[in-house]
């Protein structure tokens, strides 16, 4: 059994594959951080392949496939991305067009490839890490949110097409909340919504794979949350998303004025 993952080298992608080296998954890593990789692939019980590549092109994608093809993937996990603070008309357009190359182009790409060897095979799990951002529309956030949106409903949409070809391939879009990872720090948000562990987000994330759940949704609150969009007018979620992204950038200002009281929150 192998499984790959990109964006392996840190957050959500390093704890699957902790969890699934556990399982007794061999594991292709794919990050840009090959010395992360290079530490974690340590710790890890199976049989590891560290690949140190930017993926965010289609070429590259197109490299990694034919690296791996040969190798009878049974998992991908298509973890790799980032987010990005600001008004739209203020945040920087080339900063925005590699977050769709990688959010978007990337997964797209990657689902395109090794769908179809798993459809050939009629067996195989692909795992797309969205967001409950997709879910709602993100004022100072737009670019990202609406990216996660794309990973969403691509893979439902997928999905509905191999249940109707009683297709024996899983794919799901995990839609985690906030969650304890590099990622803020690269989007240059804090949260003051209580964040969830990276590790339970990944070990719940691989579970429900198993059990072939279509949009996993970590944390009961943001079930929740989730659900109360759906009874909510889009003009009031509109307002509702603007607030707890301003909240965002207000935590941000608190913490940067105040390094006492960061070391305090992090310890």
């Amino acid at each position: 059994m192998v499984a790959l993952i990109t964006g392996a080298s840190s957050g959500i992608g390093a704890d699957m594959a902790r969890i699934l080296s556990d399982k007794g998954y061999d594991l292709i890593l794919v990050a840009r951080n090959k010395r992360k990789m290079e530490v974690l692939s340590k710790e890890l019980k199976t049989n590891v392949e560290i690949i140190p590549m930017d993926i965010s092109s289609t070429y590259n994608c197109t490299e990694l496939y034919n690296l791996v093809k040969k190798k009878n993937i049974d998992v991908l996990i298509n973890n790799a991305g980032f987010g990005l603070f600001g008004e739209f008309t203020n945040t920087k357009l080339d900063k925005e067009l590699d977050m769709i190359e990688l959010n978007v182009k990337t997964v797209h790409t990657l689902t395109k490839l090794f769908l179809k060897d798993f459809v050939k095979k009629d067996k195989g799990y692909i795992l797309n890490v969205a967001s409950s951002a997709a879910f709602m529309p993100g004022p100072l956030m737009a670019t990202y949110y609406a990216t996660k949106a794309y990973v969403l409903h691509l893979t439902e949409s997928i999905n509905e097409e191999l249940r109707r070809k009683k297709s024996n391939v899983y794919i799901g879009a995990l839609c985690p909340g906030p969650v304890n990872t590099n990622f803020n720090k690269v989007a240059g948000v804090s949260f003051n919504l209580e964040s969830l562990e990276s590790y339970d987000v990944a070990k719940y994330a691989i579970n429900q794979m198993f059990k072939r759940k279509v949009v996993i949704v970590p944390g009961v609150k943001i079930k929740l949350g989730v659900f109360a969009l759906r009874l909510l007018p889009r003009s009031l979620v509109r307002k509702i998303a603007y607030k707890i992204q301003k909240n965002k950038e207000n935590w941000k200002y608190i913490l940067k004025k105040n390094r006492k009281f960061v070391i305090l929150i992090i310890d």
